[in-house]
């Protein structure tokens, strides 16, 4: 079956990077000399999905979207990952696309995590900051911690794996199935993006090791502590029938998300999951375009 092709409206660029170690595959969309927007994706995913995000801007932006390490086309970690790291990715990033003033950063569930708590540690880094569901994890109980540290050790030393597929169609039809909003031709775009052909299967490109549990508990009085020292102004995004939704909660009849941010707007994008930028892109794209015009 032949299947259509999405119509791509802006050209994508890639260009590599070495940060701090690591051979970084970084897409570009529009002119250098337009104002910067970072876009940070979140787990598993790519930079190279926000193709779709890009395309419906308004504003001429220059789009910046890495693959975080062990991601995409970036290179991998030679051991296990740790999440401070993508603080320091990011701020080498920083150094390259807007050395010399605060950043428009807009990042997605993990890279909204990462922007938030970057926001923080580093708030003369960050001009405006766009938050598509990145709510943090829920707290951890310190009695878990020696069951963690065990697993983490017995499975430090196995191989993972992640599922692999007959072909494109097959992982785009599970994309798709997760996203039933979003076209198939997308899906058939995203599925190219994340995965590659090798020796008769379709095997994600993501490193297997991101499956590993992370030794240390998540503290999320931690998480918050960083993000009531943001100064930047924050929107707060989120999809109606995400998954994650129940991480925000009802508030004077409306939907309001419990998190230490100060918040300058909050915005719940309907008909859509947890992925705006598959399902919804024109909607984040308006929301975007509009906050950062107010804001910057």
């Amino acid at each position: 079956m032949t299947h259509k092709r999405y119509q791509i409206q802006k050209p994508r660029r890639v260009t590599r990077h070495s940060l701090r170690g690591i051979d970084y595959a970084v897409h570009e969309w529009g002119e250098v000399d337009a104002p910067t927007l970072i876009c940070l994706h979140g787990w598993g995913d790519t930079g190279a999905t926000f193709q779709f995000f890009a395309d419906e801007l308004d504003r001429d932006w220059h789009v910046v979207a890495p693959d975080w390490r062990g991601f995409g086309d970036s290179g991998r970690n030679t051991g296990v990952y740790w999440f401070p790291d993508y603080l320091a990715d990011l701020d080498a990033l920083l150094e390259l696309y807007s050395p010399d003033e605060p950043a428009q950063i807009l990042g997605h569930s993990m890279g909204g995590n990462v922007a938030g708590l970057y926001a923080g540690v580093f708030p003369e880094r960050v001009r405006a900051f766009v938050n598509a569901e990145g709510f943090g994890l829920a707290d951890s109980d310190p009695a878990a911690a020696p069951a963690r540290y065990r697993r983490w050790v017995e499975r430090a030393g196995r191989k993972e794996h992640f599922l692999e597929y007959e072909d494109f169609a097959a992982l785009a039809a599970k994309i798709q199935a997760q996203n039933p909003r979003m076209p198939a031709s997308a899906a058939r775009f995203v599925a190219e993006q994340w995965a590659v052909h090798q020796n008769g299967r379709v095997r994600l490109k993501a490193d297997p090791r991101h499956r590993l549990p992370n030794a240390v508990l998540y503290r999320r009085a931690e998480a918050e502590a960083c993000w009531r020292a943001v100064t930047a102004p924050v929107l707060m995004l989120s999809g109606e029938n995400s998954r994650f939704v129940e991480r925000g909660h009802p508030h004077d009849g409306g939907f309001d998300f419990d998190l230490p941010f100060p918040v300058t707007a909050r915005q719940q994008i309907p008909d859509c999951g947890h992925m705006l930028h598959f399902e919804a892109p024109a909607a984040l794209a308006a929301a975007t375009d509009d906050f950062l015009s107010q804001n910057v």
